[in-house]
């Protein structure tokens, strides 16, 4: 048996240390500052004992974080819609294309809690970790921690432990985990697995990297969002790499975006589950020089996620796939409404807005190849 303690640093806290997690949260300045955008009119009091009430992780959820998105869903979205009968019970990690920092996982939380199976473990970078109350926060949430900005070696070792605990989640307690299926979100919605992913994942398990990638169960999962609220920051952020040398986003880049994306209206919201791939790992050559393996692995990981993602009018129209003026007059005024919010000194508009429709064209013209149309 694993022994729990290996991961202090990087796994969800246990029940027995949410109560001191707490006690810190509910003591933090700025975390109490958000507290009433969060819960709107209700008194710290209550939220205190409605916090405190959470004697597990998945209770914290249950009783704090899903009445939360169910209210949001209600405000930001026409509804959230989900379809995992390609697969059973719980034990599985979902490998998913990338939009939403927040979103994506809390999402599938809720889908999964109304379809009474089991929340999932959720791997989060550190990066985002800017404030002492989100580190403690996300490890309520059972988010686990991803390493970056280390050297090599040091990546090397936070690599093979956080894969360690990956398979140690399927393999010993049975858990769901959640992973993107590559560092930070695709900005032009071009899904695509990366093969140092799987790398990462296949290192904590058995030396056979298609017997290690089977013992993690991993489902590939397509999440569609028909609008996505950031569009226009990440345009400015194609823009800014473009015109800036060596352009990087700040810390507070990264909190608007978390903001706006959870905030912002998102349009119809549908999570579908493909089958799990190992009947298709079977398939393989275990002699497959792992140069060949891994990226025929992500191909097929992509191929589920493209085929199984929800088009919207937006997608075909930006395609110039075959709809009504009605939707193209729709998707124009659209990209023009967010155009609008572009906070760019110099905005290159003819450049932001064919940023905005490849983003919305790439999940259609993706499906198209994977479906061999």
């Amino acid at each position: 048996m694993t022994d729990i303690h290996e991961f202090d640093d990087i796994r969800p806290f246990l029940p027995e240390e949410l109560p001191a997690a707490y006690d810190r949260l509910l003591n933090d300045e700025r975390f109490k500052a958000i507290l009433p955008i969060i819960y709107p009119g209700v008194p710290f009091e209550q939220i205190e004992a409605m916090v405190r009430k959470g004697r597990t992780n998945l209770e914290f959820q249950k009783i704090c974080v899903y009445p939360v998105l169910q209210g949001l869903l209600a405000k930001a979205s026409k509804g959230l819609t989900a379809d995992f009968s390609a697969i059973e019970g719980n034990g599985y990690t979902f490998v998913s294309n990338h939009r939403d920092i927040v979103l994506d996982s809390a999402l599938l939380d809720m889908a999964l809690v109304d379809k009474e199976r089991d929340t999932v473990e959720i791997a989060i970078g550190d990066n985002l970790l800017v404030y002492p109350w989100i580190k403690d926060l996300v490890r309520v949430n059972r988010s686990f921690i991803v390493q970056r900005a280390l050297t090599m070696r040091q990546m090397l070792m936070a690599s093979a432990k956080m894969s360690k605990y990956m398979h140690y989640v399927i393999e010993e307690k049975g858990g769901n985990l959640w992973i993107a299926q590559r560092e930070g979100r695709a900005k032009d919605s071009d899904d695509r697995t990366q093969d140092s992913v799987l790398k990462m994942m296949a290192i904590g398990g058995d030396k056979d990297v298609i017997k290690s990638l089977k013992s993690l169960k991993i489902v590939p999962l397509a999440i569609s969002y028909e609008f996505d609220p950031c569009d226009y920051l990440k345009a400015e952020e194609f823009q800014n790499k473009r015109d800036i040398e060596g352009f990087k986003k700040s810390q507070q880049d990264d909190l608007d975006n978390m903001s706006i994306g959870i905030f912002g209206y998102k349009g119809h919201i549908h999570y579908h589950a493909a089958p799990c791939i190992n009947d298709w790992l079977d398939t393989l050559d275990p002699e497959m020089p792992k140069s060949e393996l891994f990226p025929l692995i992500a191909e097929h990981i992509d191929k589920e996620i493209h085929s199984h993602y929800r088009l919207y009018p937006c997608n075909l129209v930006a395609a110039g796939m075959e709809t009504s003026d009605e939707e193209v007059a729709r998707f124009n005024a659209y990209l023009d409404a967010q155009l609008g919010k572009v906070s760019l000194a110099n905005p290159d508009m003819p450049f932001l807005r064919e940023r905005m429709i490849t983003m919305y064209a790439n999940p259609a013209r993706n499906q198209q190849k994977a479906k061999g149309n």
